[in-house]
Formats: C-alpha cells, structure tokens, sequence
C-alpha cells in the first residue's frame, strides 16, 4: 500500500494540480483511486471523507482533504513535514 492515497476523477484539473504539487515535493508514488470508474470506491470516499469531491488526499493515515486543503498545508510550512514524517516510517 502507498503512503500516499488519492481519490480522483478523469479529466479533473484540482486533481492533476495536487498530483503535481506532490512531484514538486519529491513525492513519486501515490495510490490513485479513480472514484469515476468505480461506484464502490467513490461510496469508500465519501463514507471515509464525508465530502463528494475530488481529489480526496490522504497521507498516511491523515486526511489532508482537497486540493485546496494540500496547498495550504504548503503554503503553511507543513506539508513538508507531514511528507518527511511517511519518509521515516516507510521501510527502507
């Protein structure tokens, strides 16, 4: 399982953005759930987020939120060290 899990639609901008984000924090590998093609799936957001919106971010067991929520953990100072925690908990 990846540290990172992310629901997310085709075609839908604030989820490309949130992925990008994380490429820019060095993050390569995330979990991605396209909740578009799978009703069960979007039922386990919804039920684990309590929000019908896409992307649905999760790091580590933390839900960050959106897209919204992601980039003003950054611009706060602490996505990076929500980041650096999942570095040292993965196994090496």
């Amino acid at each position: 399982m990846e540290a990172i899990t992310l629901y997310s639609a085709g075609g839908c901008g604030y989820c490309n953005a949130a992925e990008n984000l994380l490429r820019r924090k060095g993050v390569n590998h995330w979990q991605k759930i396209a909740v578009d093609r799978d009703p069960d799936m979007l039922e386990t957001m919804v039920r684990l987020t309590g929000r019908h919106t896409v992307p649905q971010i999760f790091i580590g067991v933390i839900h960050v939120g959106g897209f919204d929520d992601l980039i003003a953990l950054d611009r706060e100072g602490k996505l990076d060290a929500l980041l650096s925690a999942l570095d040292q908990i993965r196994p090496r």
